[in-house]
């Protein structure tokens, strides 16, 4: 089993397994079928709330990390997610930033 995380604009390659959108909203200006997306869960996001306060700001990436673990305590969509992530999967993400993103806490959720 492999979980690699990859933003949603690079090329699907057969590397990738199952392809899982881990953003709340759609990535800006990507049609659905350039996407390649397999599964979107959308609710496995951080909340509006959390993700407008990080910003993308490394410094707040800590306090972004431990917030967004607490979020996920408990929820569905991690679960979800859970039971999707088998084989090999890539977990999608949109964020410019590739060293400071959800897709990050979620890889090391799924590899515990």
């Amino acid at each position: 089993m492999a979980i690699r995380i990859k933003r949603v604009y690079e090329p699907a390659s057969a590397e990738d397994g199952k392809r899982i959108l881990v953003d709340r909203l759609w990535p800006r200006g990507l049609s659905k079928d350039k996407a390649q997306v397999d599964l979107w869960l959308k609710e496995v996001g951080p909340s509006n709330a959390l993700r407008k306060w990080f910003g993308h700001d490394p410094e707040r990436w800590s306090e972004f990390e431990r917030r967004y673990r607490a979020e996920l305590k408990g929820s569905e969509a991690l679960e979800e997610l859970k039971k999707a992530a088998k084989g090999n999967v890539t977990l999608l993400f949109g964020a410019k930033d590739e060293e400071h993103n959800q897709a990050i806490v979620l890889q090391s959720i799924l590899m515990r």
